[in-house]
């Protein structure tokens, strides 16, 4: 009986683990993306002012 325990008790937390991994994953990716749009968004806008300054030609 308490090899069972054991076995379960191993999986229970290569499962718990393997959430973490995922979760940590898809915040890394979530960060990034959020990042980026945040570049985007500032070069962007940056843009628009720079256009605005010169004025139609």
């Amino acid at each position: 009986m308490i090899h069972l325990s054991v076995a379960i008790g191993r999986f229970v937390e290569a499962l718990f683990y393997a959430i973490l991994r995922v979760a940590g994953v898809v915040t890394g990716i979530v960060l990034l993306v959020a990042f980026a749009g945040l570049i985007l968004f500032l070069i962007a806008r940056w843009l628009i002012a720079r256009g605005r300054r010169k004025g139609p030609r």
